[in-house]
């Protein structure tokens, strides 16, 4: 029995660098007066998602974002159990972040991960907020997994990159932002690049896989030509992100999606 309590849910995929796009999908959605009722999101949806829910609107996530260069993002380590650092991430979201717990953000939300011990998705929505996002984030063999009460996870992308399932019987209506298509790759060798291909392929197909659960599903093809790690086009992949919802706005009828709250 569908149990209701949310008008809108937003689901946020993963996609590295992808994941300006989601900024830009917020902001057409917010221009739109469609403002989610809660927010579920991988990796950097996750990040994107958990900036929002603290208050921020998408604008001033993107400059707070674009602080951070690719190396402040991804350090290089000597490998054991990953090849890069996250500490980028870690700071931004501890020098940006009001809420320290999932019960302080304004709007709630829910961070995919996954459970590397048992195999399986899991869903943070209580306790601390950083250590899940960053949870979320790990992509294997780039970064090291994040222990949580002795459980080793990494990046939710691995078995959920779209992680529709924690809210889809809560909402109304749901809405998907997908920025992790597939496209031509001209270089494949190196062992971060072949790494980061083999994890975008395995989350590529979910889309097409779960396009029938949203009412609404954003995923610009156009991201194709984005790679996963070009944290310098912020700005561009921010404008596909809005660019396409707008389009997609246009041909939707927006009081199914607008709420007594719409305009906050």
């Amino acid at each position: 029995m569908s149990e209701e309590k949310y008008n809108v849910g937003l689901v946020l995929s993963g996609g590295g660098a992808r994941g300006f796009a989601h900024l830009g999908v917020l902001q057409a959605l917010n221009e739109a007066g469609i403002f989610p009722d809660i927010i579920s999101g991988t990796s950097a949806g996750a990040l994107a998602g958990v900036l929002y829910c603290d208050g921020n609107p998408p604008k001033e996530i993107l400059k707070m974002m674009k602080t951070n260069s690719r190396l402040d993002y991804m350090r290089p380590v000597l490998p054991r159990d990953g090849i890069l650092q996250i500490s980028g991430i870690i700071k931004l979201l501890n020098s940006h972040l009001n809420a320290k717990k999932f019960e302080d953000l304004k709007i709630p939300l829910i961070v995919a991960a996954t459970d590397l011990n048992n195999g399986k998705a899991v869903y943070f929505s209580k306790g601390d907020l950083i250590t899940a996002v960053i949870a979320s984030a790990s992509i294997p063999v780039l970064f090291k997994p994040v222990i949580i009460n002795k459980v080793y996870y990494v990046d939710g992308g691995v078995v959920d990159n779209l992680p529709i399932k924690p809210i889809e019987n809560k909402c109304k209506k749901v809405i998907g932002s997908f920025v992790n298509p597939i496209g031509y790759e001209k270089s494949t060798s190196g062992l971060i690049t072949i790494a980061l291909r083999t994890f975008m392929l395995n989350q590529a197909k979910e889309a097409e896989e779960k396009s029938g659960k949203f009412d609404l599903l954003i995923a610009p093809a156009e991201l194709k030509r984005f790679g996963f790690m070009d944290v310098d086009q912020a700005d561009e992949l921010f404008n596909v992100g809005y660019k396409v919802t707008c389009e997609k706005l246009n041909k939707t009828d927006l009081s199914l999606f607008r709420s007594a709250g719409a305009g906050k």
